[in-house]
């Protein structure tokens, strides 16, 4: 027997000359997956009953009833679908929105009588409890992705998120400093462990994942370039050994006209390669650029907790280690760096993504176009 797909859900046997319908019904009481199939003589037969078949499953969201719950959805989606394909930290955050938040206000309704009702009042629920409207954006973004595969996968008529209004996004309040009061912060960390973790974010713009994966095999200091290919997390409290954040996040970043910063890691080579005949193979076998101790090398949670502390302990604002990279895009800018090349040293996957994170650092290019305007068309009076 030869069946060939003709059409969305119809196959066509050629050697028996009929025409079969898959009609998928969703799933039974205990999880099971129910479907059957129908033949019909016609192309004719079979697109009618399957289109009449789908029009009842949407109107009443499945032809039987379901014994699968939100949660245990959720627990697929996630298992099945997001964990294979995504990275160890973006799981850990999808399973701690699901575990701490969604299931145990959601997690025991029945995936097909969830109704946008129920979402919408999750979502206030949640804002009233303190979570920020970004936080509650990215709730509502995992739903609508879980609950879209249902509708794909033949377990939902519908998507109810696209009924449900999420709170409006707010654009985030980035600390940053200006290059006295990065000056200033070299002096405080001169010497220190923290000495070229925080040159490295302000005079690169690296991310502290950057940082804490940065290894001597991609820094070629007889040309002055650092490739970032490699970064170091942390899920649940372990280190995570990972690619960059995106493909536009592998760059080559040349350092050779920055006379400190060349110094600085040219210093740090020579002492990790007479650590290396000191301590033997065993010191730092991977050759991590920033480490402590033994050639241990540092999580990202660990640095930024001991740069909050060196920063409250200053005269210098308040500021996080990110704030460096916040630096590093508001000097670029001051200095009339194009769009372009800021988002290229970034790495960020398109200028659109630079403007909408760093707007309020650019706001000033703004008053500068105002302002030429304006003299022109003074000079003409």
């Amino acid at each position: 027997m030869s069946r060939k797909a003709v059409a969305p859900n119809i196959a066509f046997d050629d050697q028996k000359n009929r025409y079969y319908v898959t009609l998928h019904y969703g799933v039974d009481r205990k999880g099971n997956r129910v479907k059957k199939t129908r033949c019909f003589p016609t192309l004719e037969q079979a697109i009618l009953v399957r289109d009449n078949f789908l029009t009842a499953r949407d109107i009443r969201g499945s032809i039987l009833p379901s014994g699968v719950t939100v949660g245990k959805w959720l627990d697929y989606w996630l298992n099945d679908v997001i964990r294979p394909a995504r990275a160890v930290t973006t799981v850990y955050g999808y399973e701690k929105m699901i575990n701490n938040h969604i299931k145990p206000v959601l997690g025991g309704i029945l995936l097909q009588a969830l109704t946008a009702v129920q979402v919408q009042q999750y979502l206030n629920r949640k804002q009233q409890e303190g979570l920020s409207p970004n936080t509650i954006r990215k709730h509502y973004i995992l739903l609508n992705s879980a609950l879209g595969l249902a509708v794909k996968q033949d377990m939902l008529g519908k998507n109810v998120i696209h009924s449900v209004t999420p709170p409006p996004e707010h654009p985030p309040q980035h600390c940053f400093y200006s290059p006295e009061q990065l000056h200033a912060l070299f002096a405080l960390t001169e010497g220190r462990s923290l000495e070229p973790v925080v040159k490295l974010a302000s005079y690169l713009g690296l991310r502290r994942s950057e940082i804490c994966g940065l290894k001597w095999d991609n820094v070629d200091l007889k040309e002055g370039v650092l490739y970032i290919c490699e970064a170091r997390t942390a899920a649940n409290g372990v280190a995570v050994d990972k690619g960059p954040k995106s493909p536009s996040s592998v760059r080559r970043l040349a350092f050779t006209g920055n006379k400190d910063l060349r110094e600085l890691l040219e210093r740090m080579h020579r002492r990790y390669l007479q650590d290396k005949v000191k301590y033997g193979e065993t010191f730092n076998p991977q050759g991590f650029v920033v480490t402590h101790g033994r050639g241990c090398p540092y999580s990202p949670d660990y640095l930024s907790g001991q740069f909050t502390r060196v920063i409250r302990n200053s005269s210098l604002p308040p500021c996080t280690l990110h704030g460096l990279r916040h630096s590093f895009a508001s000097i670029a800018n001051s200095q009339r760096v194009p769009m372009f090349s800021i988002c290229k040293a970034l790495g960020h996957s398109n200028t659109a993504i630079t403007s909408k994170v760093y707007m309020h650092l650019f706001d000033d290019t703004h008053q500068e176009v105002v302002d030429l305007v304006g003299q022109a068309i003074a000079a003409q009076g």
